[in-house]
């Protein structure tokens, strides 16, 4: 479902700095959001905002809790096969921010080295 979710409605890009993946939907989809909550922990969750009449909550994962976490999963199930155009977003945010997340790997294989 995460999958899905992110194909039909999420953003895959970054701040120039770090990549994230963002989804912004209605607040009346409140209940998801917290769902996404529990099911990358360390995601964010903000709002609900107000803007020109619409009303939304916006959820995004970077950092180590996107690349520890929602990459690896992305990276294996999304595709050309299940969704060409939203693969050709992660390949691109992945080739833009292929150095943060490169390091950012690194220092994840290092932390679980060290503890063993």
């Amino acid at each position: 479902m995460l999958v899905g979710l992110l194909i039909g409605e999420g953003h895959f890009g970054g701040d120039g700095r770090q990549p994230q993946v963002t989804l912004r939907m209605h607040v009346r989809h409140e209940a998801l959001f917290h769902w996404l909550e529990r099911v990358v922990p360390g995601s964010r969750l903000y709002g609900p905002y107000d803007h020109g009449g619409r009303h939304y909550y916006q959820w995004m994962v970077r950092g180590r809790v996107l690349v520890e976490q929602l990459l690896p999963l992305l990276e294996e199930r999304l595709d050309a096969g299940l969704d060409g155009y939203a693969a050709e977003r992660l390949e691109g945010m992945l080739a833009r921010y292929a150095e943060p997340i490169s390091r950012a790997r690194a220092r994840a294989a290092a932390i679980r080295r060290a503890a063993g």
